[in-house]
């Protein structure tokens, strides 16, 4: 080689224009950064974690624990420090007779480590070791510790798996075997392009750190995403009425209006026409109305939960009678939709109002006593902080929403995301479940700390009432007939809170769908999938847990089930309405207000 084809010492010259051209890049990024850095929002501290005082608490139980029972806080100490110790003089001797291979692994299996240098690289296995034995010291430290509530001890665990999820080595370049020989392949590059993408989240959040979960670029509503026909046939300051044109001849004569959660957008409901509940509605001979509900900005901070009964809800009834011409309706709630339509329903009760025929609730919390895994964010401190947020700023932003619920998934909803964006130079999946899960709405100031205040932490609905538009109504008010889908493994709207729910309502026909799979997957279930299973049993005499030892499992998704039911109480067939009929077409589905941002 010459000095012609080579650069400085002996890298190739094309090697060292790479390498130039990389740490040009590198300062360039890093300066974009900086600035994009200096964007951040303060956010209040009682936004960030949890309040000092279960600090204090924890920190009261275990000096306690360390006075009246040393003898068990000595067991833990030599148990973890004998295991700890062991390991390290295991690698060392095999070290010393010159194997480099690691020690006997009897650490459990976990899916952070499936790269196989874990298990045959002495270096990454002690790091894998120590890192799981000092977690599972920690867990075991917590379960064991005496003198804290069960509700302090359940906070205590989740913060601390936080914690040690944070801290994983998978989460850092210098321990990160997958990430270590990407860069290696890539001459580094992939180091470069995993800059650019975090420059790129930081950017695009104002100083956030918030990993992109789907290509933003590969999507846009009513393109690819959302494109069932129908039309907007109404609109108020609250919401989009959509009517979708039929795909039968025929149609049910009882019209259906599915109320979706206004903490999400409704278009997760019809994502694709292979996974969309609403085309599939449609298919089966309903005429269905979708709510489209606003995105607020901060003029929206006085609108509470009645605002959203009397002008969503009831309002989207009438019109959906005065169009089709009908005396009744059925209808549909999902999330803090449900829980909203069953206040809705208990008010119509008082007011002898029986405008709606039939009612189902997806996942839907309306017993808060047991609150589920999201419960850890609904203590005083979080709520304190979330009272002073909305009410300098009018609106809960979709930020602090977005990265609660992404909190209680972090290792498949932050980290692992983070690892394969920042560290692996990946660009994000054309995933569009991702993508809707990224396109976040605000809520109102006093809507959310009247939620917050009165049914999560209350639990005023179903015990001693909540006030709506002056009346105060309870479960046992719902009467009625309806239908609940739960979910087997939700972390957000437990389904065992969820069937003591729908127990307490007054209704004499009652019907509960467990599905298996989670809060979206569970809903989001088509038949042509055949994935998920789900189990029923008409029996009410027991707790969720009798339920569900004796219900029985079937494979396949529940939409058709439902689908018989929602039939049985949808009337004759008649010939199929037209959007636009009885009505004026406002604009195309899926209409205006589900193309808002939450900066808008």
């Amino acid at each position: 080689m010459t000095t012609e084809d080579s650069g400085a010492g002996n890298v190739p010259a094309a090697n060292l224009e790479a390498l130039n051209e990389n740490l040009a890049k590198i300062e360039e990024l890093s300066q974009r950064m900086v600035s994009a850095l200096a964007r951040k929002k303060s956010v209040p501290p009682s936004l960030q974690a949890p309040g000092h005082e279960l600090y204090m608490k924890a920190a009261t139980a275990y000096m306690t624990e360390m006075m009246t029972h040393p003898s068990k806080i000595i067991e833990h100490q030599v148990g973890y420090w004998g295991k700890a110790l062991k390991h390290y003089v295991e690698v060392q001797e095999k070290l010393v007779h010159g194997e480099l291979t690691p020690p006997e692994d009897h650490t459990p299996k976990d899916r952070r480590f499936s790269n196989p240098l874990w298990e045959t690289h002495p270096w990454f296995n002690y790091i894998k070791q120590q890192y799981l034995m000092t977690s599972e010291a920690v867990q075991n430290a917590i379960e064991d510790l005496e003198g804290l509530e069960p509700r302090d001890k359940k906070r205590l665990e989740y913060f601390s798996r936080q914690i040690m999820d944070m801290f994983s080595p998978t989460n850092f370049l210098g321990t990160n075997p997958d990430a270590l020989t990407r860069a290696v392949e890539t001459d580094g590059q992939s180091l470069v392009k995993g800059l650019e993408n975090l420059v790129r989240d930081i950017e695009a959040n104002d100083g956030e750190i918030l990993v992109s979960l789907a290509d933003r670029d590969a999507f846009k509503v009513g393109e690819n995403l959302a494109t069932t026909e129908g039309s907007v046939v109404y609109r108020n300051r609250l919401f989009e009425l959509i009517q979708y044109a039929p795909r039968t001849e025929q149609v049910h004569k009882t019209p259906l209006v599915l109320f979706p959660p206004w903490i999400n957008k409704f278009y997760i409901l019809d994502l694709k026409e292979k996974n969309s509940l609403i085309r599939w509605i449609v298919e089966q001979g309903f005429t269905l109305f979708v709510v489209s509900w606003k995105n607020p900005d901060p003029s929206y901070r006085d609108v509470g939960m009645s605002d959203y009964v009397q002008e969503g809800y009831l309002e989207a009834i009438e019109q959906v009678k005065a169009i089709t011409g009908e005396d009744q309706v059925n209808t549909v709630g999902y999330c803090i939709a449900g829980t909203t339509l069953a206040m809705t329903l208990a008010l119509m009760e008082k007011r002898k109002d029986r405008s709606v025929k039939s009612a189902t609730f997806f996942t839907t919390l309306t017993d808060f006593s047991d609150q589920g895994e999201v419960g850890v964010f609904l203590d005083d401190d979080f709520v304190d902080g979330i009272e002073s947020e909305v009410n300098d700023k009018g609106i809960l932003h979709s930020f602090f929403m977005s990265r609660t619920f992404s909190f209680l998934r972090s290792n498949d909803l932050i980290y692992t995301p983070a690892i394969r964006s920042y560290m692996m130079g990946e660009a994000p999946p054309a995933f569009d479940l991702l993508f809707w899960n990224g396109d976040g709405t605000n809520l109102p100031a006093r809507m959310a700390v009247e939620y917050l205040r009165g049914l999560c932490q209350r639990d005023e609905f179903a015990t001693k009432g909540f006030g709506i538009l002056g009346e105060t109504v309870k479960l046992a008010d719902v009467k009625v007939p309806l239908c609940a889908v739960a979910c087997e493994s939700d972390h957000i709207a437990a389904w065992r809170s969820s069937y003591n729910g729908i127990q307490k309502m007054g209704s004499r026909s009652k019907t509960f769908i467990l599905s298996e799979s989670g809060h979206i997957a569970g809903i989001v279930n088509p038949p042509s999938k055949k994935k998920y299973g789900h189990y029923v049993n008409g029996d009410w005499s027991g707790g969720p847990e009798e339920w569900r030892a004796q219900a029985e499992f079937h494979e396949g998704s529940w939409w058709p089930r439902w689908g018989e039911w929602l039939a049985k109480r949808s009337g004759r067939k008649v010939a199929a309405r037209q959007p636009g009929e009885n009505a004026e077409v406002l604009a195309p589905a899926p209409g205006t207000y589900v193309r808002e941002s939450p900066n808008a």
